[in-house]
């Protein structure tokens, strides 16, 4: 019998990982009921994990378990999460290879390198106003504006756009957690919708050098992205394009407060700062999870048989901390090496955006570091508040004193 657990309760949304490293021990696959798919199955185990990003037995696409009916389909899922499904992440080969190289020329790592320039020059001008300031908010003065203006640049969004843009994507995703939740949000959902397809329109009357633009009128052996297919990727895009490296940021700054003698370390030997933010990746794990599989057979795995058309999801946080791994998981080391860490997923659907989340996040913590000797945190670290996403991993709000 599969061991059911439920993952999203306060205590262990703050601190998941005693809990990780006493499944990866007794229940190495176990059942937690996802709001939108119901009963699934998370591995917890390094191993497991890694295998499955390569499994056959295992679908993206839901679509490709022959009778099996999508729970994205259900009549109180917004159209937005509904067009979500045409994404790359939720598609399979060919499809998946047909999306992904449509947009990979824009986040090779020469193209982020040329970037560099301009994320430097974002990073000085944020902390010059966060200077001024007794206490900041990290996430809202630095961690958020950065990378959301990277990406925003990038796709060609509307500077005025682009606050209420992430309000109103954060908001859909901290409430992803019950059908109840989904319908609550539906008037976001659909303004987001709207968002992005007055996006679409204005690329299409006014092209510009930008990768929306790219997207619009690109081309793949005489196919272009179909309407639904472009809503989903500019969802997809501005998302990954920066949650994720907010909360690399955040929670990365986080644990060097928490480690002194680490943060201490990275300042005396900043040429460190390469294999530290590896190992913020794979100490802070701004994903918990990436998007789920679907089993396309009966699979046996740990002693338990998962059922055909079952929801697989995999449990980065946990492969991350795999005591058979990684010698002493739960200590901060900024020299670990080898750092085997999935943060970024493995194989076809390796994080396409991993090279400029590396560059931002380095240039970010490097003069973070550097320039603010003094910084602490400004609220006792019981009051931090983490967010109620389930598969990104990040504080709400995250108050420093910078001397």
């Amino acid at each position: 019998m599969t061991p059911e657990i439920n993952l999203k309760t306060p205590e262990i949304r703050a601190n998941p990982y005693p809990t990780y490293a006493r499944l990866r021990k007794e229940s190495p696959v176990v059942l937690v009921k996802h709001p939108l798919f119901g009963k699934s199955y998370y591995l917890t185990r390094y191993n497991d994990i890694v295998s499955s990003f390569t499994d056959s037995r295992l679908a993206n696409d839901r679509r490709n378990i022959e009778g099996d009916k999508d729970p994205l389909d259900r009549w109180w899922v917004p159209s937005l999460l509904r067009a979500f499904k045409n994404n790359m992440l939720a598609t399979d080969a060919p499809d998946h290879r047909r999306l992904r190289d449509l947009v990979h020329k824009a986040f090779t790592p020469r193209r982020v390198e040329e970037m560099k320039q301009a994320v430097e020059k974002i990073v000085g001008e944020l902390l010059d106003a966060a200077q001024k300031k007794q206490t900041v908010d990290l996430l809202a003065d630095f961690a958020l504006p950065l990378p959301l203006t990277v990406i925003s640049e990038m796709m060609g969004v509307p500077e005025e756009d682009r606050l209420t843009f992430h309000r109103q994507m954060g908001g859909f995703l901290d409430n992803l957690s019950s059908p109840v939740g989904f319908l609550l949000q539906t008037p976001n959902a659909f303004n987001m919708l709207r968002f992005f397809r007055k996006l679409i329109r204005l690329r299409q009357t006014d092209p510009r050098d930008d990768l929306l633009t790219a997207l619009v009128l690109a081309e793949e052996q005489g196919d272009r992205l179909s309407e639904d297919e472009l809503v989903s990727m500019i969802f997809l895009l501005l998302l990954a394009g920066h949650e994720t490296t907010v909360n690399l940021i955040g929670n990365g700054t986080l644990a060097l407060l928490q480690h002194p003698e680490q943060l201490q370390k990275l300042r005396e030997n900043p040429e460190l700062i390469g294999s530290a933010v590896e190992e913020l990746l794979r100490y802070g794990n701004p994903v918990d999870q990436p998007s789920p599989r679907f089993a396309r057979e009966d699979i046996h795995l740990e002693g338990h048989v998962i059922p055909r058309g079952s929801t697989v999801m995999l449990l980065l946080a946990s492969a991350n901390r795999d005591e058979s791994v990684f010698e002493n998981p739960d200590t901060l080391d900024i020299t670990r090496k080898p750092n085997r860490h999935v943060a970024f997923g493995m194989g076809v659907h390796y994080c396409l955006g991993a090279p400029l989340a590396r560059l931002e996040g380095t240039i970010a913590l490097q003069h973070l570091v550097r320039r603010f000797p003094q910084m602490k945190l400004a609220v006792p670290e019981q009051q931090l508040r983490w967010r109620g996403s389930i598969g990104l991993r990040g504080l709400k709000a995250l108050p420093l004193r910078l001397s």
